[in-house]
């Protein structure tokens, strides 16, 4: 079986939701993927046709009165089956993960004790803010799409989501806790 990149391995899933534009591909992927897995919009049309070439889709076009023609893509039976076989393969590597915080860090002896609480302050506060989307985004599952077959799925990966969140929140208090003690010797 041939292999692909994990775009088109993405964009097949997403085919197999309501999504069927490469517009909303690309609202559901800001609304529900971007937390773990960017895709930018130029990736998504050049994919769109590559998946139509390769006959893992179906391009439809409609009309709408008033509007311009809109395409619409159907996941077929190769794209489908492409689709379980990428899912059925072990993952081939741990993400490596590039951080910025982390790499500031690493080099912080070069600024003040300041500049480094500061920084550690100011992430604590974002990941603080990323903690409360992802707490809102799992009320939107729950109280929209808990019937939905994919619900349970989408729940499992918000909860890895929360949970890194959270270790790095506790983190950041560790981490503020012995800069600030060693500051004070």
């Amino acid at each position: 079986m041939k292999t692909y990149n994990h775009t088109t391995y993405v964009i097949l899933g997403i085919l197999t939701t309501d999504c069927k534009s490469g517009y909303a591909i690309k609202q559901f992927m800001d609304q529900s993927l971007t937390h773990f897995w960017k895709i930018s919009y130029g990736q998504i049309y050049p994919t769109l046709k590559f998946i139509v070439q390769e006959e893992m889709a179906e391009v439809r076009t409609s009309s709408t009165p008033g509007k311009p023609d809109r395409k619409e893509y159907f996941l077929t039976s190769k794209g489908m089956e492409a689709l379980k076989k990428w899912l059925e393969k072990p993952v081939e590597q741990l993400p490596a993960e590039r951080n910025e915080i982390l790499l500031k860090l690493f080099f912080g002896r070069y600024q003040t004790g300041d500049q480094t609480t500061t920084l550690l302050q100011t992430y604590k506060q974002k990941l603080e803010e990323r903690y409360q989307i992802y707490i809102s985004i799992e009320q939107g599952i729950k109280d929209h799409n808990e019937r939905e077959e994919d619900a349970m799925y989408w729940l499992l990966t918000l909860d890895y989501g929360k949970r890194m969140t959270a270790t790095a929140i506790d983190w950041c208090d560790d981490t503020l806790e012995k800069f600030i003690t060693k500051e004070g010797q």
